[in-house]
C-alpha cells in the first residue's frame, strides 16, 4: 500500500542528482517530497511548514548534515535519516547523538531506504498541522512535543520533564527496545554511568505509576532484559507483563 500525499518528506543534499533521484523515487511511493540542495532553504521549509521524515545528506559545505539535524531538532521531533558517502562508526554514532533516527550510507538500495522510511513512519503519527506542533499519538496516549503535554484517554500526565522527554523517545520508538544508555544519553545529555543507570530506572519506575493512576489495566513499558526498555506496539494487560520496575535493565 502506497502512502498517502498527505506524508511529508523533506530531502537536503547539496548534489542535486541526489535530489532528483530520491524525490522520483518517494513521490513514486506517494509521499509529498519538498527537495534541496541549500540546506538553509531546507531548514526555512521546515520552520514554515514542517515534515513528517526528513533525509539529510551529511557532507554538505554550506551547512553539515550534524549542524542542519541539530537547528531541527529545535523545531521538530519528526525523523531525521542521515544519507551519506560515509561509513565511519564515529559518525553514525555522532549523528544518532545529536538527534537522527537513522543512517543510511551512499551508493543506497532504493527498495530498502523506502523501506526504512516507512518503518520510520509507522512508528509514530505526527499531527497534520505544523502549527500545532508534532503530536505522537498511539494506544490512548497523545504527546504534544510543542506544548510538552502528555495524556493517557484524555487524562493529562503530571510529568516532570524528564519524565516527559523518556515518554517522547519511547513513543518515538514504539515497539524498539531502548538502552538505558541510549534514554539517559538523550535525556539527561550526560555520560552514562551507573548512576545514569539508576536514575533511568527510577525515572521508568515513575512514569509506570503515574501511567497506571489513568489506566491500570495496562502496562504500557515493558523491560527487555539485558537491552532496556520498550513502549509496546499495542497496550497489554497488566497481567500478560512482568510487574519489574525495570531494575534488571541496563
Amino acid at each position: 500500500m502506497k502512502e498517502t500525499a498527505q506524508t511529508r518528506i523533506l530531502v537536503v543534499d547539496d548534489e542535486s542528482a541526489i535530489v532528483e533521484l530520491l524525490t522520483s523515487l518517494l513521490r513514486s511511493e506517494g509521499f509529498a517530497v519538498s527537495g534541496h540542495t541549500d540546506p538553509a532553504e531546507a531548514l526555512k521549509t521546515c520552520e514554515a511548514q514542517g515534515f513528517d521524515l526528513a533525509i539529510v545528506d551529511l557532507m554538505m559545505p554550506q551547512m553539515n548534515g550534524f549542524e542542519l539535524c541539530t537547528k531541527m531538532r529545535a523545531i521538530t521531533r519528526a525523523p531525521i535519516v542521515f544519507l551519506s558517502a560515509k561509513d565511519d562508526e564515529s559518525d553514525q554514532v555522532a549523528g544518532l547523538t545529536l538527534g537522527a533516527d537513522d543512517y543510511i550510507t551512499k551508493p543506497f538500495k532504493p527498495r530498502e531506504l523506502i523501506a526504512r522510511v516507512k518503518a520510520h513512519l509507522r512508528r509514530v503519527t505526527y499531527s497534520s498541522d505544523p502549527a500545532q506542533g508534532s503530536v505522537l499519538r498511539r494506544h490512548d496516549i497523545e504527546v504534544d512535543l510543542r506544548t510538552h503535554e502528555a495524556r493517557l484517554l484524555g487524562i493529562e500526565l503530571a510529568l516532570t520533564p524528564k519524565e516527559f522527554a523518556i515518554l517522547a523517545l519511547l513513543m518515538q520508538r514504539i515497539g524498539e527496545p531502548v538502552s538505558g544508555e541510549d534514554i539517559f544519553q538523550e535525556v539527561w545529555h550526560e555520560r552514562f554511568d551507573s548512576s545514569g543507570a539508576n536514575s533511568v530506572m527510577v525515572h521508568i519506575r515513575h512514569l509506570r505509576a503515574k501511567l497506571a493512576e489513568v489506566d491500570s489495566s495496562r502496562e504500557f513499558i515493558q523491560t527487555v532484559w539485558g537491552v532496556g526498555y520498550k513502549m509496546v506496539e499495542q497496550g497489554r494487560l497488566a497481567d500478560e507483563m512482568s510487574a519489574d520496575d525495570g531494575s534488571g535493565a541496563r
